[in-house]
């Protein structure tokens, strides 16, 4: 796997999953978090939910019924296949392209947010820090929100950099995603580093080796 040397970016990033949006739609109806997601609409109950790169909106369904829903992506083509995903499963939400560190809402603004497998996406540690920062402005005080990352310490990158570029094949065509992979150490120093508390960091459901350093996501809950 070829290792992230060449600057990346967010255009080109967006241009992928623009790319990759239509097959991403039809592989992914179900959120590879959904004990985590609806464990936590049980915990939130309702109110006003951001799902911050909101991709084709799978990561709504624990939500749907009780809160009212905005979703955010970088990639216009996500965007619409979120539309289509959300005229399918019998629900509304209000669907915007922007990009996580310019978030088009006043401060204080969300009373939960998720944002599932997003910040892995953004190079650079002042522009993922910017990026949490920003969302903690638009989060009510005491608002928490749900992040997921890719853990540097799965086994499958025991041997690779911190900044990988990962294929999406397609077609007989491989198309590069960056992925900054985190440690749970440097991703609770992050989220603290930009103003959040961490009520909590473990991994994902399916993770079932009793050492969690090893998992291939970090799953954070935390509060502003």
């Amino acid at each position: 796997m070829p290792e992230a040397k060449d600057r990346v970016t967010a255009a080109k990033l967006q241009h992928v999953y623009d790319r990759i949006a239509p097959d991403w739609y039809g592989l992914r109806h179900h959120s590879r978090f959904t004990a985590e997601l609806k464990e936590l609409a049980g915990r939130w109950q309702s109110g006003r939910l951001l799902n911050l790169g909101c991709g084709q909106g799978a990561d709504f369904q624990a939500f749907k019924d009780s809160f009212e829903l905005h979703g955010v992506d970088f990639s216009p083509e996500m965007i619409k296949q979120a539309h289509r995903y959300t005229q399918k499963y019998g629900f509304e939400a209000k669907l915007t392209v922007a990009d996580a560190g310019s978030l088009p809402y006043p401060a204080d603004y969300f009373d939960w947010a998720i944002a599932v497998a997003i910040y892995h996406h953004i190079e650079g540690d002042r522009a993922r820090l910017a990026a949490l920062e920003e969302l903690r402005r638009v989060l009510k005080p005491d608002g928490q929100a749900f992040v997921t990352v890719w853990n540097r310490w799965q086994p499958r990158f025991w041997f690779s950099r911190h900044g990988v570029m990962v294929p999406w094949r397609q077609r007989g065509e491989k198309l590069y995603r960056y992925y900054h992979l985190f440690s749970y150490n440097e991703l609770g120093k992050l989220i603290s580093e930009a103003g959040f508390s961490v009520i909590r960091s473990h991994p994902e459901s399916g993770y079932s080796f009793p050492i969690k350093a090893f998992s291939r996501n970090i799953c954070l809950l935390a509060k502003k």
